[in-house]
Formats: C-alpha cells, sequence, structure tokens
C-alpha cells in the first residue's frame, strides 16, 4: 500500500474500505480522469460494501447454520413435493416482518434442515438475527443452564432473536421441563418474532408428542395458527445421491 497522509486518516478513522478503496485509485492511472464526485463515489461505495460484508460474516457466526444452503442452490427437480411459489414467497422474508412462524414437515433426508438454513441465510442478508438450534441439544443445554444459573441468558437470547430456526423438533417426547422451557421461549417470541420448526411428523402429530395435553395445547396455539406450511415427501435425497455415485 502506497504512503499517503490520507491513507493514514481513512485508517485511523476505521475507514479500512475506503482505504483500500483510495490506494487502488491512487496507482491506476485511468483514474485521473474522476470528477471529485467520482472519487468520493467509488470511495463510499467500497466502504459501504465493506462493512455490509464484515455485518453479514458476523450474523452468520452468531447464527450458526447447520448447513451452508443459500436460496439460490434450492433444487426445484427433485421429486419431494416442495411448493416453489411459496418458497420464493417465503424468500422474500415478509413472513419474518410480520412475525408468522414456518413449519416444515417431512421424511428424513428430504432437506428440511437444508431449506431451513437457505431462509436463515436470507434472512441474515437481509441484516436479520438468526440463531439455529438443534432441538434435542438445546433442551440439553436448557437443563444444564438451569443448574448452573444461566438459565437466563439462553432464555433472553432466544426470545430476542429475529428467526430461530428449531431442528429436529419431535424427534421423541417432552420431559416436563422440557415443555415448560418450550413454552417460555415461545411466549416470549408469540406475536413479535418468528420461528422455524423441522419435524419429521405432521402437524396434526405434534400434539401427542409434546406428551401433557394442557401444555401441547398452548405450545401449538403459539406456534402453528398463524405458520406457513412445508409438507415435504419422497426418498431421502442423501439416498438418492449415494445410488447416483
Amino acid at each position: 500500500m502506497l504512503a499517503h497522509p490520507t491513507l493514514d486518516k481513512l485508517n485511523e478513522m476505521g475507514l479500512s474500505g475506503m482505504a483500500k478503496a483510495f490506494n487502488e485509485l491512487l496507482t491506476n492511472g485511468e483514474t485521473e480522469q474522476l470528477s471529485h464526485a467520482e472519487w468520493l463515489g467509488l470511495l463510499l461505495e467500497r466502504e459501504w460494501s465493506s462493512r455490509h460484508d464484515r455485518k453479514l460474516a458476523a450474523r452468520l457466526r452468531f447464527a450458526k447454520l447447520r448447513h451452508n444452503a443459500v436460496p439460490e442452490d434450492v433444487d426445484y427437480r427433485s421429486e419431494r413435493g416442495l411448493d416453489r411459489a411459496l418458497f420464493m414467497k417465503l424468500i422474500g422474508g415478509d413472513w419474518i416482518d410480520a412475525h408468522d412462524n414456518l413449519a416444515i414437515c417431512g421424511p428424513s433426508g428430504v432437506g428440511k434442515s437444508w431449506l431451513a438454513c437457505a431462509l436463515g441465510h436470507k434472512a441474515c442478508r437481509d441484516d436479520r438475527s438468526v440463531l439455529y438450534q438443534r432441538v434435542p441439544r438445546l433442551f440439553a443445554n436448557l437443563a444444564l443452564a438451569h443448574g448452573d444459573g444461566r438459565y437466563a441468558r439462553p432464555q433472553r437470547t432466544l426470545g430476542h432473536v429475529q428467526l430461530l430456526i428449531s431442528d429436529d423438533w419431535g424427534l421423541e417426547p417432552l420431559n416436563d421441563q422440557a415443555r415448560h422451557d418450550l413454552l417460555e421461549i415461545l411466549e416470549d417470541r408469540y406475536g413479535r418474532r418468528s420461528t422455524i420448526i423441522t419435524n419429521q411428523l405432521p402437524v396434526s402429530a405434534w400434539h401427542e408428542v409434546t406428551g401433557n395435553p394442557t401444555y401441547a395445547d398452548a405450545i401449538l396455539d403459539r406456534l402453528v395458527h398463524n405458520a406457513h406450511r412445508m409438507d415435504l415427501s419422497g426418498e431421502s435425497l442423501r439416498r438418492n445421491q449415494r445410488r447416483k455415485s
């Protein structure tokens, strides 16, 4: 990088994107033909892009998405009952603004988690906070948090994140503590935040998996009544990939 007092000042002010762009402009002879306004526009554009990229990287680190999935890579050709029009609408994100939920149901291997992560990635790109959690591990961690007095912090995070992805819900019946924790999380989020639930069982079977009828009514009321639904079917995509290979 060339030595220049303006570069030093830009770096001292934390404008690293501008500093890199300024250095490139100095070393490019063709830029002598640019007006002052064009110079400034290029510098601002680079700084904005640099900050946007850093913010997105931070959101993705926080989200801890299980899959490196993006909407542009969704396979609409596989026979799994994916409604393309619905998914394209979900990519737009209006349902998150409306604090709606999304239930993605279907057998193992049809891409439920991958699709949920693709929507999570798009939400991060749209400057929304996202957090991915596998439900069995989530409840195990919350049980430990109860034991050592750390429960308030994860509960706050789970309640406030704009999009919570709860993956593999309903693999096993919930115990008393898990039911209580789930209801508390959903109560904090209801009408304020959006949640994606993935489940191998249809929504009609969720009541039984929840266990306690009273808790089941309260939990499903907060999850299902304002939820969009994606019901997938077909063979495991992983099995089909192994056959092709």
